[in-house]
């Protein structure tokens, strides 16, 4: 079976990930990855938590160490991959030859997975990573299905891992200067300051009289003329896995919301386990995917070729809002909730949750039922374990709310579908 890789951008969205049903998450720890945002969220102590929490459930961790080091932090890169491998990670993902070399050889136990950003679209470039050692290569976003199925006749052992939900980048998988020209901050460093995401204002100029002007754009138009639409291929899952050339299926975004985390992993895992269960259907999971904030979809090129068809840049906006909206999400334990906006005695909420609700629940607190196939909680008291009062929470609020009955961990509370 393909497995499901999502993101780990801290130690809590590493849980909701395989709880929501990630086979296996990816993150890493300080500027040694392409995120720099999401590795200070982990410490090398937390780091090795995640890795072991992961392993207990049966499932994997991959370490990015996919950034493009000076001569000045190659030590440093070494000594990092030599703290990792004690850990013992499932895998690194690194981006450029010397340093999957230099993981060989200084851990030569842990598999190497060849970063996206190796750009790695061809047989040859894809034996020449294989015969250096890698076992994965994680192919360029810009790959077709056609040119994957023609990699994997041809170097069968060789495992294959796509993108096939998140961001995409206005440059060749992840080759942008622009951040780097406008604000320093280097896109293959780990510090993309996203400069494609925003608005611009054009202009021209005569070069003989050195007149500007600045061009109005039609009206509805917009001027985000950089900003890529989202990948999502939710609804070409049964494509992708018939072809029987792809290993693992990859979410893109570390530094994206705990919801994303959970909603992604839950609707790509339907996707997967219904195309083997012979139910595939689309809709369902399109559904789901579109309750998360994005900047509109996208299916991008595996396949589909760019010039066959227009809609991948969104020129009106850099965020579009999900169909709903995150109230509160559940603790490890199940037993109480933590806002994350407005929550108010007597508010209905939907149920998001990793696992199936067993029965309904009824008390003094509220109450969870089931209403059209979906499942609903409303609070008839706000209240803390140690008894605690309050007619709204809001989500400043960091006090544990207890819940009428227990829920799955990390179980989502989200605005009702009926607003």
């Amino acid at each position: 079976m393909v497995e499901l890789l999502s993101p780990a951008g801290n130690l809590e969205k590493l849980k909701i990930a395989l709880a929501y049903g990630a086979d296996a998450v990816y993150g890493g720890v300080s500027h040694f990855s392409l995120r720099i945002r999401s590795g200070k969220e982990f410490t090398y102590e937390s780091f090795k938590e995640g890795i072991d929490y992961a392993h207990s459930l049966g499932k994997k961790v991959y370490v990015t160490v996919n950034g493009f080091p000076f001569n000045s932090q190659l030590e440093l890169y070494k000594e990092h991959m030599k703290m990792m491998a004690q850990m013992g990670p499932d895998a690194f993902i690194i981006a450029t030859p010397g340093l999957v070399k230099m993981a060989l050889e200084v851990a030569p136990d842990i598999p190497v997975h060849l970063s996206t950003q190796a750009n790695v679209m061809n047989v040859l470039d894809a034996r020449f990573y294989y015969d250096l050692g890698v076992r994965r290569i994680i192919a360029a976003r810009e790959i077709s299905l056609r040119d994957i199925e023609a990699i994997k006749s041809e170097l069968p052992d060789l495992e294959l891992e796509i993108f096939v939900h998140g961001s995409m980048c206005f440059a060749y998988s992840g080759r942008c200067l622009v951040s780097a020209v406008q604000s320093g901050r280097v896109p293959n460093r780990g510090s993309c300051a996203n400069d494609c995401r925003f608005p611009y204002i054009l202009y021209a100029e005569n070069p003989e009289t050195g007149v500007t002007f600045r061009l109005e754009e039609e009206e509805g138009v917009g001027t985000y003329i950089m900003n890529a639409k989202d990948m999502n291929l939710a609804s070409h899952i049964d494509e992708i896995l018939k072809s029987g050339a792809v290993d693992s299926l990859k979410i893109e975004g570390r530094t994206k919301s705990p919801y994303y985390v959970a909603v992604t992993a839950h609707a790509y895992r339907s996707a997967i386990d219904d195309f083997y269960a012979g139910r595939f259907d689309p809709r369902k999971y399109q559904e789901e995917l579109h309750t998360t904030k994005h900047r509109g979809f996208t299916d991008a090129y595996l396949i589909h070729r760019p010039f066959e068809k227009g809609g991948t840049q969104s020129l009106e906006s850099s965020i579009s809002e999900g169909t709903r909206q995150v109230k509160a999400i559940v603790d490890e334990h199940g037993l109480a909730f933590y806002a994350r906006d407005r929550v108010a005695e007597g508010e209905e909420m939907e149920i998001f949750s990793p696992e199936p609700i067993r029965e309904p629940v009824e008390n003094e607190r509220g109450e969870i039922f089931k209403r059209d196939g979906r499942w609903y909680i409303r609070f008839r008291r706000l209240e803390t374990p140690k008894g605690r009062r309050y007619d709204v929470i809001h989500s400043g609020n960091e006090n544990p709310i207890l819940l009428p009955g227990s829920l799955p961990p990390f179980t989502f509370l989200r605005e009702s579908p009926d607003g």
